[in-house]
């Protein structure tokens, strides 16, 4: 209301009501415009900066005064003016005439392809751009430097590791210190030999036993350590060769000799290819005085040979049977008695041992009863078919005897009588037959 004293209230939005700036006075110098910061702008030369439309003046066109009632705008701000002192400056320190004509494109260089990647991952070197004047030159990659593969697999044969652990290396003796042996394996460094594992049993003097330039094979027993050291043992070499023979040993039912250098309340120890055996009292032929054997030598044959375990067990007894063994072969004639009757098959005592006669291999004829062919407690001769003395099995034959099938059950005696000139014809079937199945 008029004459109350109090301004009209504002309203938002309304132009009329919104405060006019006050009037800059007239002949007043303009206020000091801020400096830009400066901006280093790239552009080729045959592209020219659009040009930037000059925006209205506070002022109006032609510099009319402005109108009281609208906003004022703000006025363009001229680029500044470089001095040619500070153009050249920029040339020395930027190297402006190399990038001169370039625009960010080619400042930031190939755009990936989207095929598989950019230049470079496809395989192809980007161009590198030469100044003015100067011919454009090709990058290098991987493939343009030689690579020699005889050179480089012969670099790895080289530093690869010599020796694994279980592995028999040749090497040379090239020295020797109290603890042990040092040997050349053709490593980087040489291996160490430990005076525990030079060998089977007590070495008292190492450079008598292993003079400098000594070849020798030893066994890799620890893998090559940070300076390329491996440790080998002789010793663990021999037991291995050791075990191995004695394998084949009982594998071929031999019969071997031995020294008892020991007893116990089980039985005697002895010394067999370095290793240490054992004959248990039961297996003895003079069991009851075992503690009077020792230093003397037995004929002892395989119980059980195990490696893993390092047993060795023997048997003097069965070595009895192991001779025995050794003594026959296929095709041989031999003669026993019968012992045992058993449902397959008779059991024949060959003088130690026992050979099995079994019921399919009696007579080529049909056969009721095993009796019809013989009686327990009675004499025969048969044909050894097959020997396997670590089993302690023997097979033999008397169907091979016979002429037509069956003649044993109805002339046994002439059979048996003839027996000699018919194994002679067995014999030529036998190696018939082995041909056929080797």
């Amino acid at each position: 209301m008029a004459g109350t004293g109090k301004p009209a209230p504002r309203q938002p939005g309304n132009p009329a009501q919104r405060p006019t700036p006050p009037a800059r006075p007239a002949g007043s110098a303009p206020a000091p415009l801020r400096k830009p910061p400066q901006v280093l702008m790239i552009k080729k030369e045959d592209e020219a900066a659009p040009e930037t439309p000059l925006a209205p003046t506070a002022s109006g066109p032609a510099g009319a005064p402005a109108a009281a009632s609208g906003p004022v705008a703000p006025a363009p701000v001229a680029a500044p003016v470089r001095s040619p002192s500070a153009a050249a400056d920029d040339d020395d320190r930027f190297d402006l005439a190399g990038i001169e004509g370039l625009t960010m494109a080619d400042l930031l260089g190939p755009a990936p392809d989207r095929r598989g990647g950019s230049a470079r991952s496809a395989g192809r070197a980007p161009a590198v751009e030469a100044a003015p004047g100067e011919p454009s030159r090709q990058a290098r990659t991987v493939d343009d430097f030689d690579f020699d593969e005889e050179a480089f697999l012969a670099a790895l044969d080289e530093n690869a590791p010599v020796g694994t652990t279980g592995e028999v290396v040749q090497g040379v003796v090239i020295g020797m210190e109290s603890d042990g042996v040092y040997v050349d394996i053709g490593g980087k460094a040489p291996g160490f030999m430990p005076k525990s594992e030079c060998g089977l049993g007590v070495i008292t003097n190492l450079k008598e036993r292993f003079p400098k330039g000594l070849p020798i094979e030893v066994l890799v027993t620890r893998e090559q350590n940070a300076d390329g050291m491996v440790t080998i043992s002789a010793r663990a070499l021999a037991l291995r060769q050791s075990w191995e023979k004695v394998r084949q040993l009982e594998k071929e039912g031999k019969v071997v000799q031995v020294k008892v250098n020991g007893f116990n309340r089980g039985g005697v120890t002895c010394d067999l290819e370095g290793l240490r055996g054992f004959i248990p009292r039961s297996q003895l032929n003079e069991g009851e005085n075992h503690e009077a054997l020792v230093g003397q030598t037995l004929g002892v044959a395989f119980l059980e040979v195990n490696a893993e375990t390092r047993k060795l067990v023997l048997s003097e007894k069965r070595a009895v049977t192991a001779a025995r063994f050794a003594t026959l072969e296929v095709g041989q004639l031999v003669e026993g008695q019968v012992v045992s009757i058993k449902p397959y098959g008779f059991f024949v005592d060959l003088g130690g041992v026992s050979g099995l006669l079994h019921q399919s291999s009696i007579t080529g004829g049909a056969l009721r009863d095993l009796r019809e062919a013989f009686q327990q407690g009675e004499h025969l001769k048969a044909l050894i078919t097959a020997v396997d003395p670590a089993r302690g099995r023997i097979a033999l034959n008397t169907a091979l005897l016979e002429g037509p099938p069956g003649e044993l059950l109805i002339a046994k005696d002439t059979v048996m009588a003839e027996a000699e000139d018919r194994a002679h014809r067995a014999r030529s079937l036998l190696r018939q037959q082995e041909q056929d199945a080797g």
